[in-house]
């Protein structure tokens, strides 16, 4: 929550008596649209406003929808091909409703996700839309205490209002289809357990793996990062072995590129010697050389849906809302040779 000084918002004047320089020198150390000085002086300002808790632009007034037409969108990072396609959804969706969307990244540290959205709120945005959710995550909380416009998009809280893909429909529809081409030693890797998406898509996973009576090994569920070298890392740990798993499911590309990248290297042939499902089907995977089976998520259907809940006066507040995904198949994945 916002600090308060003596029952309201704290304000310039605050932080110039607490600082002891004028009004006008604390706005201007404390504008971030000039260059930010290093004296002495503008440190101890900066200091004590962070200690007070001042924000340079009061939230309740700055908000209301409408005001500025611009949308402020968070992603952990713009080099994950899954965000910069989520961004690149929601800015088209923005515009066609008239609105323009700005972007921050913040990687997947708190700390760094608060800042980026405060800066975002400063600069007067209608509303927030977040990738960045953590099931453990106190941002949503502050949002809503705060009254502030947001949406949760890929990952949710499971409280705010969110838009994302029925990640457990989607989990189950990749394992199902190994199971459906014969495999029953099948592994799985999965992104951090603080994501909606990685406990949710193991979560149909394993309801797969039950349905077919198949038993639940945790030694091959692995839960890593969602980067390519955390799938080249689980993949060694996978199949560098005799009891190697016939199949993996991946559940990002990046972890499924990963994965293929650690087969390679023990000389494993793609779709014969291990088959490979990922998740998101991002553009790259169709033309690896052994083009990979993925699971699609409707990027813009979830950017569309998170633009209505997040300017629609009819959007419910815990409204959390979630599109289908659908299996591509390709030839990462066939019956097991063995």
């Amino acid at each position: 929550m916002e600090r308060t000084h003596a029952g309201g918002p704290v304000t310039l004047k605050d932080v110039a008596q607490a600082s002891g320089v004028s009004i006008s020198t604390v706005s201007r150390i404390l504008d971030d649209r000039t260059p930010a000085s290093r004296s002495e002086t503008a440190q101890r300002v900066r200091r004590i406003a962070e200690e007070l808790g001042y924000r340079r632009n009061l939230f309740a007034s700055s908000l209301r929808r409408g005001a500025t037409a611009t949308i402020g969108v968070l992603v952990p990072r713009l080099t994950d091909t899954v965000m910069a396609l989520m961004f690149q959804a929601i800015e088209q969706a923005a515009s066609r409703r008239g609105y323009f969307a700005v972007v921050a990244t913040c990687g997947d540290d708190p700390a760094d996700e608060r800042r980026a959205t405060e800066t975002l709120l400063d600069r007067n945005v209608d509303g927030v839309i977040l990738a960045t959710a953590r099931l453990d995550d106190e941002l949503p909380a502050s949002l809503r205490a705060r009254d502030i416009p947001h949406v949760l998009a890929l990952r949710t809280d499971r409280i705010s209002p969110s838009s994302l893909g029925d990640d457990e429909t989607g989990g189950y529809l990749a394992t199902r289809h190994l199971i459906d081409l014969g495999h029953r030693d099948i592994a799985m890797v999965t992104g951090p357990w603080f994501t909606s998406s990685a406990r949710d898509r193991r979560a149909g996973a394993e309801r797969a793996l039950r349905e077919a009576g198949l038993a639940v090994d945790d030694s091959r569920m692995l839960s890593v990062g969602y980067g390519i070298d955390d799938g080249v890392e689980a993949g060694a740990r996978l199949l560098d072995r005799a009891d190697r798993p016939t199949a993996v499911f991946a559940a990002n590309d990046n972890l499924a590129v990963g994965v293929l990248t650690a087969a390679s290297g023990l000389g494993l042939r793609i779709g014969a010697d291990l088959s490979i499902v990922g998740y998101n089907d991002i553009p790259l995977v169709s033309r690896l050389p052994v083009p990979l089976s993925s699971v699609r998520t409707p990027f813009e259907q979830i950017a569309s849906t998170a633009l209505e809940l997040l300017l629609s006066p009819s959007a419910g507040g815990g409204d959390i809302r979630m599109a289908l995904p659908t299996l591509i198949p390709r030839a990462s994945t066939a019956p097991p040779a063995r």
